[in-house]
């Protein structure tokens, strides 16, 4: 009872400091929810998502996207931001604690992969919630799919595998970056997942033709893509992006050296996936490491990779911090200072010149490629 106490005093205390946040701080703000609210208003209302009119702030999602935010629609702006916000908040602690449920149960975990990893990725987190942004739901999807094909191997496959291509397609209807996992599921040979998956997102690409009609549906479909391409190309050399793309764009300015380097690298990467795959054919819950790896690279590999979507790396950096003494000791001083520089490269601690500066050298897109080279290194000596 004393222990049950406790934590109902605990989650009572995290309640009044985020709606004293929300109230002192957020409120105001939710830029990016205000997209997607209008968004959803003008899905019921069977009117174009993407108008020219809304310049920078125009809605870049597919259609499916805007169906979630159709029953806040119906809400005050300021409810619908409140509740969206206790919805980011719940979804920011679920990344830390199923991250950590992932990890195989029979290893000792410590108390630290609870701390460790919200606290080092604390600005990505807090500017989730600012925004009101939706990778967070989306990043906390793709760990339940995780979950589902990581169960034990005395369950049947058939439904798990199912189950987490489901949850694939959901999250890829709600924002396509998620379909860095599609060549995964080939190299596995996932194809019930491949197949579910497919299926929930070729059904989601059609659901708004309730509100437009098949031909208007297909319009808007062809909105979507125009949009996306306008808003990628005058967004690639933006200082907040830290797409591996971007990294070239803003140290060449040249766009097609840029594709070129990129693409080299991207190929590198491509190359070590499959080494690890590879790799990894013999070693329990492989997927684990494997996903992991892919949730860091959905920012640096998506064209339009904001650098507060790279909470999507929790799992990464709870795999690192769990096996951290697995390194040797000079190769731990690196992994320290590099989460330092991630931690605290915050506009109020470098200031407007040194940060601007910072962040147009793309120095967090070298951060995290760091830590996938960690996450690699961990499978070629096979620990996990």
């Amino acid at each position: 009872m004393r222990l049950k106490r406790k934590k109902l005093l605990l989650i009572l205390f995290a309640f009044i400091i985020l709606l004293s946040l929300f109230l002192l701080k957020v409120k105001e703000h939710m830029i990016d929810f205000e997209v997607n609210y209008k968004a959803g208003k003008r899905l019921r209302g069977s009117e174009s998502l993407y108008q020219v009119e809304d310049g920078h702030f125009m809605f870049k999602y597919l259609p499916s996207s805007a169906l979630l935010y159709l029953p806040l629609s119906f809400l005050p702006l300021n409810a619908a931001k409140a509740i969206w916000y206790f919805i980011v908040a719940f979804c920011l602690c679920s990344l830390v604690y199923f991250s950590n449920k992932i990890l195989p149960s029979g290893e000792k975990k410590s108390v630290y992969l609870f701390i460790l990893p919200p606290l080092i990725l604390a600005k990505f987190f807090l500017r989730e919630l600012h925004l009101g942004q939706i990778n967070a739901l989306v990043t906390m999807i793709l760990l339940f799919m995780i979950w589902f094909l990581i169960y034990e191997k005395n369950t049947t496959s058939s439904p798990k595998d199912i189950h987490a291509g489901f949850l694939w397609g959901l999250a890829t209807a709600l924002k396509p970056y998620a379909l860095i996992f599609l060549p995964y599921f080939i190299l596995k040979k996932k194809w019930k997942s491949l197949l579910s998956g497919v299926g929930f997102l070729f059904l989601s690409l059609f659901i708004p033709a309730a509100f437009y009609g098949f031909r208007g549906n297909v319009i808007i479909l062809k909105e979507w893509v125009s949009t996306l391409y306008r808003s990628t190309q005058a967004l690639l050399d933006s200082q907040d992006n830290i797409s591996i793309i971007a990294f070239f764009m803003k140290w060449t300015g040249n766009q097609n050296i840029s594709l070129l380097l990129s693409g080299l690298v991207i190929a590198i990467l491509a190359f070590l996936l499959l080494a690890v795959i590879l790799i990894g054919r013999k070693i329990d819950h492989a997927s684990i490491l494997e996903c992991s790896i892919l949730l860091v690279l959905i920012p640096l590999l998506s064209p339009l990779g904001w650098d507060y979507t790279l909470l999507t790396s929790v799992l990464g950096v709870t795999i690192i911090i769990h096996n951290f003494f697995e390194y040797s000791k000079l190769w731990r001083g690196v992994l320290v200072s590099n989460f330092f520089i991630i931690t605290f490269s915050l506009y109020d601690i470098m200031g407007r010149d040194l940060y601007a500066r910072f962040m147009s050298w793309s120095v967090i897109t070298i951060n995290f490629l760091i830590l996938i080279g960690y996450l690699i290194h961990l499978r070629f000596r096979k620990i996990c």
